[in-house]
């Protein structure tokens, strides 16, 4: 099989060839027609992430290994079945769940695999993901018909889609006119935009430095947009009065020290914050007003196969407004984490396969 592969971090990536795997099991080989180019995969390329203080946590020290070819935003066709693999066919057309666990615990067995503690094997993260031209899913069920959906938007869901779809199920139920704050308006914010309109919410409010970014959000169904730049405590006052008064949830698609400062700022009494971005850092929290005003700080890690069940269904019933994608071909996946590196990206950037017409 073929790569464009990370073989040293911060260094482009190279176009490498490796052995195409061969399914064994319940296992199943897909060739990759479409894969997401995801804020995360910068940080596996960079090969750390910001803890705070100065620290770094990293990548390799948690068992990534190098050469890599990342991507999780994975649609395939199914290439080859192992011998115990059913429910598929050779010739389908699949969107891969890639948040991997061991596949054997009884958090896995319950479909919660991106909660498994025993391992990680993460498609893109812990083996090879959609960067190459193959991948294994390790069985049937983490396999999910995209139907009539564009392949290059579903590949979106398996991991912009999940990751807002889930965040957006913590800090549920609210009533459809009571404001939830969106922090990023890239494709995560975009994506948590259309999720919450298909969930019938009236009263999104999206934050983001960005104007050009802020105007996709408008376009996108956000009710308000809030410039995200410039101190703190200016920028929580200004989510207030977008709010007309505090809170009762925010999602940090971002998630840096600035983000989850304005954020937490910005919660009314018994408000949610949940974090969800990896930008990196950390924050603060005073002690005795997290008693007395009842606020929830939680992190929230993709989500789970049921969940990306849920959300194709949503998009496949009308009801999900489609993330713009703009297709690359897959042999330019450096050019691509570049120009998302660089913020030039609205939406979310695909790289397709040149077999693909």
């Amino acid at each position: 099989m073929r790569a464009w592969a990370v073989v040293e971090n911060g260094q482009p990536l190279k176009d490498i060839e490796l052995p195409t795997p061969e399914p064994t099991g319940t296992e199943v080989l897909l060739e990759v027609t479409h894969c997401g180019v995801c804020h995360s995969d910068l940080h596996i390329w960079e090969g750390y992430y910001d803890v705070g203080g100065g620290k770094k946590m990293s990548l390799t020290d948690r068992g990534v290994v190098l050469p890599l070819a990342m991507g999780h935003e994975i649609v395939g066709r199914v290439a080859k079945l192992g011998p115990d693999a059913k429910g598929v066919k050779v010739g389908d057309l699949r969107i891969v769940f890639p948040w991997l666990g061991c596949g054997k615990c009884e958090t896995c067995l319950a479909e919660e695999d991106n909660m498994c503690s025993v391992a990680n094997r993460s498609l893109g993260v812990y083996q090879n993901g959609g960067y190459g031209t193959h991948v294994v899913a390790p069985h049937p069920r983490h396999l999910i018909d995209p139907g009539t959906l564009d392949p290059a938007v579903a590949a979106t869901y398996a991991c912009s889609g999940i990751t807002v779809y889930s965040a957006i199920k913590k800090v549920m139920p609210l009533a459809p006119d009571q404001p939830i704050v969106l922090v990023g308006a890239g494709g995560l914010g975009l994506n948590a935009v259309a999720v919450l309109k298909a969930l019938k919410h009236r009263n999104i409010i999206s934050v983001d430095i960005s104007a050009e970014k802020r105007e996709a959000a408008l376009k996108a169904g956000a009710h308000k947009a809030v410039d995200g730049s410039g101190e703190g405590p200016a920028v929580t006052k200004r989510i207030i009065e977008a709010a007309g008064g505090p809170v009762p949830a925010v999602i940090d698609l971002v998630n840096g020290t600035a983000t989850a400062r304005f954020a937490f700022g910005a919660l009314a009494k018994g408000g949610k914050l949940i974090q969800v971005g990896l930008f990196g850092g950390e924050l603060t929290l005073p002690l005795p007003i997290m008693a007395i005003r009842v606020l929830t700080v939680q992190g929230s890690y993709v989500g789970n196969p049921k969940e990306l069940r849920e959300l194709v269904k949503l998009a496949q019933d009308g009801e999900l407004l489609a993330l713009p994608v703009t297709a690359v071909p897959q042999s330019h996946a450096q050019e691509a984490l570049m120009r998302l590196r660089d913020g030039k990206v609205t939406g979310r950037l695909v790289l397709k396969a040149e077999s693909v017409a």
